[in-house]
């Protein structure tokens, strides 16, 4: 075998003796002379101690080495070893060098070449066709199993390389696959479809082009007998007429077109000629590409002169019409105005129960006829507003009673959530906003059913002076053809429940008084989820009334300063609503949750009847204002700020007059009494201590221990007779059985302080 084979190599390591022979394919001038020197020594060296390494794993059989390399002759090979255990002795290794030459072509690069033991034991390796390829980042593995073995041949091609070789062995097919087909497309355009030339085009009346130039005329033609004008084009060279339609040809035996182009010239372009008593207008064109070609323009003066009559006659007609209807609609809103008013009043002294439905439809019928008599007036330009100084608040609090018994009639929820403050004054025509304000909440009250209709009132944050106020409600909505009636009055139906149907003037009217305001009004509505008014006015803003001189510092005192104002309501739109407003007066408000065991506060304002078992103010849309329900209990609308104030109000007053009645009271009686009674000391030492348990008590949910701890207590106050704690107790072991948290929290703090003014 020749220097340039592979060699193959058998190693044979005995176990009896530890002997080991080599047979090798090696060329035998590489055994011989400078043996001891050669590498050959070194590789039987490190391959005797590799056997001997191998001699000692009893677990393995037969192994496969890596991919290796002969260093002196460049050629690559594996190892395939197989272990023979003896008894007694060192296992016995067989020990082959096989090469990779003969696995792979000449022109791969062993560089890229790699052996991998098969993993997949579901592979048939007896199959060498099974080759797998594999994207490896930059490389692509392609790998085939070696027959009769558990290894495979693993072939690392970089994907740069593997492109570079694609695109030179493809790029000049494909070079000249283009060149052919742009030869191909050019012979097809130049020798298979020759330019026509005009004899042929003579010759030929039907080719494509010459049926696109008798379309192109034919389409002139009808142009020019469409036109409402007379339309001639004559050349004066020839003498004879290019183009022309049936009044051009009516008129044209009357003409001296000669004459007609001479005269034109002197004056511009037009002159004015009679023909058969019929005055017309005739104005000469100089054709651009013909120069000796004259465009004739003939205009019938007399038909012109009557159609202008016509249209101004219309004119004065609608004028007259619009007049007529201005006046219809001022003589009829007088006409009703004086029997609705005796209706109205009529209705108001009948019984309450038989005459309610008879009131609500003469206001209603006055309220219709107050409406058209106000579109008269903005239409006749008239009206005049009377701008004033106002607070939004106060304007708010007239509003919601008006649309209250609507809202209850039909089991609404009225909202109010005024962004600005409270006492915020505004400059401009107040009874303007307040009739749009009611106008829009009836028809909004109208087109709901069930749900909820919510006002907010903000202002721009560009331009505070501008004011935005929407009007939310859940009904059914309203359609394109009824949100027309924006820009005409009763131009489309409108909608209706049980008992009144929506005014078709609302929408027309309420965006006439915006204008005037400076702003406008917009509706969306949305089928099943309700409509959206949104009115924009401008109303400057107020400075407050504050003394000459007066600074930040100076600022008067709010209504409820220093005072902590408990807000125990359930829903977060009716919190933020009350939130608002207290804070506004200058109050602290806390809810139950943020409550600290021991905090004490000064109002309690609920929205739940149950949960009103002390001292405090019911919240309610559907209350007309405020009325005292109970002892130190009130309820209040919480859409009417002025309401709420006279509640809270009324609630300090007659806290503050039971302190006193108390405070007096203790002070002079209870307080002598215990001091007579010899237990003021050990009252001292042990009453403060379970008032304090009953804190901790409280905070933990213990009941139980909770209830010992209140009868401890009634009964120390019942040993030495104090009533008013007895009384005490006894109602905070009723609310421990009721487990009612905030009441119990209400008493314990009642009994704290009696206790305190006791010692």
């Amino acid at each position: 075998m020749g220097c340039t084979d592979p060699p193959w190599s058998m190693y044979y390591l005995n176990g009896q003796d530890n002997s080991m022979i080599m047979v090798s394919t090696l060329p035998l001038k590489d055994l011989t002379a400078g043996f001891k020197e050669s590498g050959v020594e070194n590789m039987v060296d490190l391959r005797r101690a590799e056997m001997l390494q191998q001699a000692n794993v009893l677990d393995e059989r037969e192994s496969f080495s890596p991919l290796r390399q002969l260093g002196w002759q460049n050629s690559y090979y594996f190892t395939l070893r197989t272990t023979f255990n003896q008894p007694g002795h060192l296992a016995t290794v067989v020990a082959f060098d096989l090469p990779v030459n003969d696995l792979i072509t000449p022109d791969m690069s062993l560089d890229s070449i790699r052996l991998d033991p098969i993993t997949n034991g579901g592979a048939n390796k007896n199959t060498p066709e099974n080759v797998t390829v594999n994207f490896n980042g930059t490389r692509i593995d392609i790998a085939s199993p070696i027959n009769t073995s558990q290894l495979r041949l693993v072939w690392q091609v970089p994907t740069s390389m593997l492109l570079s070789q694609s695109l030179q062995n493809i790029a000049l097919p494909l070079l000249l696959n283009i060149v052919l087909l742009i030869m191909a497309m050019y012979g097809y355009i130049r020798f298979r479809q020759p330019p026509v030339s005009p004899t042929t085009t003579a010759a030929a009346p039907t080719s494509p082009g010459n049926n696109e130039l008798q379309t192109l005329r034919a389409l002139n033609e009808e142009i020019v007998a469409q036109l409402p004008l007379g339309l001639l084009v004559h050349d004066l060279d020839a003498n004879r007429t290019v183009i022309s339609n049936k009044i051009a040809d009516h008129l044209l035996p009357h003409l001296n077109l000669q004459n007609i182009a001479s005269l034109a010239d002197q004056h511009q372009g037009v002159i004015q000629a009679t023909i058969n008593n019929e005055l017309y207008e005739i104005r000469q064109y100089r054709s651009q590409i013909a120069p000796r070609t004259q465009i004739f323009v003939i205009r019938d003066q007399d038909k012109e002169v009557l159609v202008n009559k016509k249209l101004k006659q219309a004119q004065r007609l609608y004028e007259k019409n619009q007049q007529g209807r201005v006046s219809f609609m001022e003589h009829i809103g007088e006409a009703l105005k004086a029997p609705t008013l005796r209706l109205a009043t009529q209705a108001s002294q009948l019984p309450r129960d038989s005459g309610a439905a008879v009131v609500a439809t003469a206001e209603n019928i006055l309220r219709l006829v107050q409406e058209i008599q106000l579109l008269n007036a903005l239409e006749a330009d008239t009206w005049e507003g009377e701008s004033q100084r106002f607070t939004l608040q106060g304007l708010v609090d007239e509003v919601v009673p008006e649309v209250l018994p609507g809202i209850r009639r039909k089991g609404l929820q009225l909202l109010v959530n005024n962004q600005l403050a409270a006492g915020a004054a505004r400059h401009g025509d107040r009874e303007a906003l307040r009739t749009i304000l009611l106008m829009l909440l009836h028809y909004a009250l109208v087109t709901t059913r069930i749900g909820k209709i919510t006002l907010e009132i903000d202002q721009d944050t560009s331009s505070p002076e501008r004011l935005t106020f929407r009007i939310i409600d859940t009904g059914t909505g309203i359609n394109n053809d009824e949100i027309d009636n924006l820009h005409f009055p009763f131009f489309s139906p409108t909608s209706a429940d049980e008992q009144q149907q929506a005014n078709g003037l609302t929408f027309y009217l309420c965006n006439q008084l915006a204008r005037k305001l400076g702003g406008h009004l917009n509706i969306k509505s949305r089928d099943r989820l309700g409509t959206r008014y949104t009115l924009h006015v401008k109303m400057p803003v107020e400075a407050p009334d504050t003394p000459d001189g007066a600074g930040d510092e100076d600022a008067p005192e709010k209504l409820l300063d220093d005072v902590v104002a408990m807000v125990d309501v359930t829903a977060n739109e009716v919190r933020h609503i009350i939130t608002r407003l207290l804070e506004s007066w200058g109050a602290t408000c806390i809810t139950p949750d943020e409550r600290l065991a021991s905090q004490e506060f000064d109002l309690f304002l609920t929205d739940n009847p149950s949960n009103l078992t002390a001292s405090g103010v019911l919240l309610s849309d559907d209350e007309p204002g405020m009325r005292k329900i109970g002892h130190n209990t009130f309820c209040a609308n919480f859409n009417i700020s002025s309401a709420v104030q006279e509640a809270v109000l009324q609630l300090i007053e007659a806290q503050l007059s039971q302190e006193i009645q108390v405070e007096t009271a203790s002070g002079s009686d209870e307080s002598t009494q215990l001091h007579a009674s010899g237990y003021y000391a050990l009252f001292a030492d042990t009453v403060p201590e379970d008032v304090e348990r009953l804190y901790n008590e409280s905070v933990s949910s213990d009941f139980a221990a909770l209830a010992q701890t209140a009868h401890r207590l009634k009964g120390v106050f019942a040993m030495l007779n104090l009533i008013p704690g007895k009384q005490l107790c006894e109602a905070l072991e009723q609310h421990i059985r009721e487990k009612d948290a905030p009441a119990i929290e209400k008493y314990i703090s009642d009994i704290d302080g009696y206790v305190k003014r006791l010692l």
